[in-house]
């Protein structure tokens, strides 16, 4: 790519650019009266795409972009043309768009998605353009690279007006002269075809595409108007180093075996589209906001039908570098031989500047959802405020399933827990509190996987630094609450641990390599008893790094004296976990909503389905961290002398 064109993915002035900038995923309710969706994304200033589904009734997608305007909508599964919509999408934003009243985009109480697709080199562009009746037309285009997917669709009429879709994988027509390369049809189940729409791969470049040799009325019939969403593939121009891609447009061989194949994309997905190139079959639309579990449950819409979402069944589970075709085998996604496309777009990149981004803490409402974030959390506890009762853990990719802290059970399922809100997330507890944590780089990872029982094993994360702070829970069978930190005693060849759910001090049970084994791309496990990789078994895994001004994971030795922790931050801790390490002690945890005072502070125990205790002051507020005070000098407390602890503090 050329340095032009370099610069123009990175954005105005060359400043890098991360996937949160060019996509969102926004989940809302309909309210029947006009409202604004605040994504992030600069739609007034930079253009795009946003494409909408009403999820829990049959009706039409809507895709609305700028370069036709405001109202002017398409359906991706129909051939109509666009129509003006004037109480749909109503204005484009610097930071998302806004809507009227229509049925489509916004009925009262209807549950609906939408995916905004912003304008940028290296991902996504829209053209238009009028049709003049030649063949192998070139049309330009801004992606500074060859694209991955094209989709063209008439605009002004639903004669000869099906929606055309390029894919970089799809084979070429070799009988035509010169070779055209084979199409899909969005609003259509059908297999690809001869259609001639699209010239071959090799006429496809960074500048602009070529159009085919046949069927010209669909794509550049003379006085016709048209419109392309074009895609980019795998163009590395992104993220701190501006090296790194956010969109693959790639494909697979079904296998027919559940649990394969694994798809290699690099990196997490957040958002998938992908369809049978060889047979019949729907054009599946999953992504991380609606319920996409690893193990579980998630809900996949169709681009081709109205239908509304229901049950993915395990048909796609994602991890650190992709996604695996999941335990339930359908002929539409996993037949074997058979060749299937896609589009993926990676999982937000950014590193958080502020606790305030990534960690949230709040007493929960009767509300739905009953936590409201602001962002969107990837992890919540729930702990009681002043009754005895277990303190439990959420994570959104397991969906609907739980565990305790204070127990060594199997996760179990809870009706009430939904994610699927931009902002916030519903676990049904009242009277509880809630930490809330999102995923961030340099902060906070959740990987979920499935045991293998090799010694050792890496399992690959996204954290992109060395982690610090890393707990592992199996969620299939009863298992300990295994718990690494940084600065617990290296053996020979494996670290001493600690046990969530218990007292215990630092103790050898061969479950983590020691601390330099752990790398800034994978963490390193071994084959203790019950341990964190036995084979066929599911697991979850929370790692914690110091980021700063956002979180600091550290150790320090108690003096039985007033101490302050510096954890580098300017407007002190607002959550606080202490656990000493070469005695026995519980897991202390104190946060901001209930009270980090000059004062008697409310303490829960991780370890306990205690209530909360208030009449002590074993913590006082300090602008850099907290301070100790001398009420924790006592042999399970948290600043006894000479007693060695180690702490995760969030800003």
């Amino acid at each position: 790519m050329s340095k032009k064109l370099i610069q123009a993915a990175a954005g105005a002035g060359g400043e890098s650019v991360y996937v949160e900038d060019v996509f969102s995923t926004y989940v809302y309710t309909g309210t029947g009266a006009t409202q604004t969706i605040t994504n992030g994304i600069d739609l007034d200033g930079e253009g795009g795409l946003v494409w909408t589904k009403n999820r829990n009734q049959p009706r039409s997608h809507n895709l609305v972009d700028t370069e036709r305007g405001v109202r002017l909508r398409l359906m991706s599964n129909s051939t109509d043309g666009q129509y003006n919509e004037v109480n749909g999408l109503t204005s484009f934003n610097s930071d998302g768009y806004s809507l009227s009243t229509a049925t489509d985009y916004n009925a009262n109480n209807d549950t609906y998605a939408s995916w905004t697709f912003r304008k940028q080199a290296g991902f996504f562009d829209v053209v238009t353009w009028t049709g003049d009746g030649t063949s192998s037309r070139q049309i330009s285009h801004n992606l500074g690279s060859s694209p991955g997917v094209i989709i063209v669709k008439k605009t002004n009429s639903s004669t000869d007006s099906y929606w055309m879709v390029y894919h970089r994988d799809s084979p070429e027509n070799t009988a035509t002269t010169p070779n055209q390369t084979k199409n899909l049809v969005l609003q259509s189940s059908a297999a690809i075809a001869n259609n001639n729409c699209f010239g071959a791969h090799s006429t496809q470049t960074d500048s602009y595409f070529t159009l085919g040799t046949a069927n010209l009325a669909h794509i550049n019939g003379s006085g016709n108007t048209y419109v392309a969403y074009v895609f980019a593939h795998d163009d590395q121009s992104f993220g701190d180093n501006q090296d790194e891609a956010i969109i693959k447009c790639g494909s697979y061989t079904g296998t027919g075996t559940g649990g394969s194949p694994t798809i290699d994309l690099g990196w997490e997905p957040q958002w998938l589209l992908m369809k049978n190139l060889s047979n019949t079959s729907n054009w599946y639309m999953l992504d991380i906001m609606r319920g996409w579990a690893v193990n579980g449950d998630g809900q996949r819409l169709f681009a081709n039908t109205t239908a509304s979402e229901y049950p993915n069944s395990e048909y796609f589970n994602i991890n650190p570098t992709g996604f695996t075709l999941g335990s339930t085998v359908s002929t539409q996604i996993n037949t074997s031989g058979e060749t299937y496309i896609y589009i993926a777009i990676r999982r937000p990149m950014k590193t958080p500047e502020s606790g305030t981004e990534v960690f949230d803490v709040q007493q929960s409402t009767t509300t739905d959802p009953n936590f409201v974030t602001g962002f969107n959390p990837d992890m919540t506890f729930s702990v009681p405020s002043t009754t005895a009762s277990f303190r439990y853990i959420f994570s959104r990719l397991t969906g609907t399933n739980f565990m305790e802290t204070s127990s060594t059970n199997a996760e179990s399922t809870g009706a009430a827990i939904k994610w699927d809100y931009s902002g916030g997330a519903h676990n049904g507890f009242t009277s509880y509190y809630g930490w809330n944590f999102k995923r961030a780089t340099g902060f906070f990872d959740v990987v979920a996987y499935s045991g293998d029982g090799n010694n050792p094993r890496s399992i690959t994360h996204n954290l992109s630094v060395v982690p610090e702070f890393i707990a592992i829970k199996k969620r299939s069978a009863e298992g300990n609450w295994w718990v690494w930190v940084n600065g617990l005693t290296d053996n020979a060849t494996y670290a001493q641990n600690l046990q969530l759910s218990e007292t215990d001090a630092e103790a050898s049970n061969n479950v983590f390599y020691k601390s330099s084994d752990q790398s800034s791309t994978a963490f390193k496990i071994g084959a203790g008893f019950n341990g964190a990789n036995d084979s066929g078994a599911t697991y979850i895994a929370y790692l914690f790094a110091t980021l700063a001004g956002v979180s600091k994971v550290g150790s320090y030795t108690g003096t039985g004296n007033s101490l302050d922790i510096d954890c580098g931050f300017s407007s002190g801790a607002r959550f606080v976990l202490i656990k000493r390490t070469n005695s026995t002690s519980d897991w202390w945890v104190w946060d901001s909503e209930r009270g980090i005072v000059a004062g008697n502070d409310p303490t829960l125990r991780l370890n306990s389905t205690a209530a909360e205790t208030t009449n002590a002051d074993y913590i006082d507020p300090l602008s850099s961290g907290f301070t100790l005070t001398t009420a924790g000098n006592w042999l399970y407390g948290m600043n006894y002398p000479s007693g060695e602890y180690i702490f995760l503090a969030i800003a």
